[in-house]
């Protein structure tokens, strides 16, 4: 894994724009990630107390989700109780482009940072609030946590084998995927502000963006008058496809989803007949007869290692690849040659591998210019560009009302 350094002189193309993010945990910091990690100037506002609640998430003593999804930001850390940090806090969100809110629908308002308040003073402030169900309709004031909505958006039901309960996923997927479309949602609100155009208001609730990624359940539903069943690691949709174990004990993803891989595959594991049998012969039909579809496939890949059986598929250009665990997949040499994953600098530990900028730009990529901020690492300065004069600064943090 390549050893890279900060690079705190690089100007991205989001140099310039000022992010605040009152968000906590998961979606919030993954939408400020996107924007950070292209040049904006984050601002995370965290409880001087316990900070964001990702800080407690830790492996082995350290706060790894923190260090990652915190990179490229600032961190201010103020309380939200007391009423002078309020007011300050009103005047540095004057200075954004961006706000980042996930706490419950009406809280931001109770706290007199209704949008409408916050944009007579800025008309061109981007309100962006994140919540589990949106910021009207009968569950609006619903705790959102992920978890949650992936059990109700129908990703349970679809995720698992039929004989067994629904399953979640191993990981914060509708925060991570409301994060994604909450940084475009900023970046098309942005445009509208380059245009000539005001600030405005980001509904992105958890839910939506889940329901979008899963398919076209309703329309399916809708013709078919039938749920998805759960069905592992095949598709309803699509045949061969799934996984298949080694004579070494490996495993190996397959996706013939087009007619002609289907049929290369099937010559490649010695049954050039299953092409012309009508049993066989398209893709409705092996999905039909799955089992069958698939046994000669298994039988083949059990017969024989790992190593050959890719380098066989990876000849006959058989979409195919090994299932990897973390340890192999930063070993890969596609992984490694492209920089995928890259050792940062880290106080705490020394080096800390994470993912690199995603997407790339060719003119304009984005750059990991700082590390994840300690507790209120920028408060003092913050404060000080506001125009709050020494002493003041420091009686705030003699009682704790803000940490730097």
């Amino acid at each position: 894994m390549h050893h890279i350094e900060f690079s705190p002189e690089a100007t991205p193309p989001l140099t310039g724009l000022r992010v605040i993010d009152l968000s906590r945990l998961v979606a919030g910091n993954m939408v400020s990630l996107q924007l950070a990690d292209h040049g904006a100037e984050v601002i995370k506002i965290e409880d001087p107390i316990k900070g964001d609640p990702l800080r407690a998430w830790r492996v082995a003593g350290v706060s790894v989700h923190w260090k990652v999804y915190a990179r490229n930001k600032k961190s201010f850390a103020i309380s939200l109780r007391d009423p002078e940090c309020l007011a300050l806090l009103g005047a540095l969100i004057a200075t954004a482009d961006v706000l980042i809110e996930n706490f419950r629908p009406g809280t931001l308002e109770a706290m007199g940072f209704a949008p409408d308040t916050l944009w007579r003073s800025n008309p061109k402030l981007i309100v962006l609030r994140v919540s589990g169900f949106g910021q009207d309709g009968p569950y609006a004031e619903r705790p959102g946590f992920g978890s949650l909505i992936e059990g109700m958006s129908g990703f349970a039901s679809m995720n698992g084998f039929a004989d067994r309960e629904p399953v979640l996923p191993p990981l914060a997927l509708a925060d991570m995927v409301a994060g994604l479309y909450g940084a475009f949602a900023v970046m098309i609100a942005r445009r509208e502000v380059e245009k000539g155009g005001k600030g405005q208001v980001i509904d992105l609730p958890l839910l939506d963006p889940m329901i979008s990624i899963l398919g076209p359940q309703a329309a399916s539903f809708h013709l078919s008058g039938k749920p998805p069943v759960r069905s592992g690691s095949r598709s309803g949709t699509t045949s061969p496809r799934n996984v298949f174990c080694t004579r070494d004990g490996r495993w190996i993803a397959i996706s013939a989803s087009i007619q002609t891989m289907a049929e290369r595959l099937l010559r490649v594991v010695g049954r050039p007949d299953m092409i012309t049998d009508p049993r066989f012969a398209t893709n409705t039909a092996r999905v039909a007869n799955v089992e069958e579809t698939e046994k000669p496939v298994a039988a083949f890949i059990a017969a024989r290692d790992l190593d050959e059986v890719m380098a066989l598929f990876a000849r006959e250009e058989i979409t195919a690849a090994p299932i990897y665990d973390i340890d192999q997949l930063i070993t890969d040499p596609h992984v490694v040659a492209r920089d995928v994953l890259v050792s940062v600098p880290d106080a705490e530990t020394g080096r800390l591998p994470m993912h690199n900028v995603v997407p790339r730009l060719s003119a304009t990529p984005g750059a990991l210019r700082s590390a994840a901020p300690e507790l209120g690492e920028q408060s003092r300065a913050l404060l000080a560009e506001l125009g709050v004069d020494q002493a003041r600064i420091e009686a705030l943090i003699a009682r704790k009302a803000v940490v730097g």
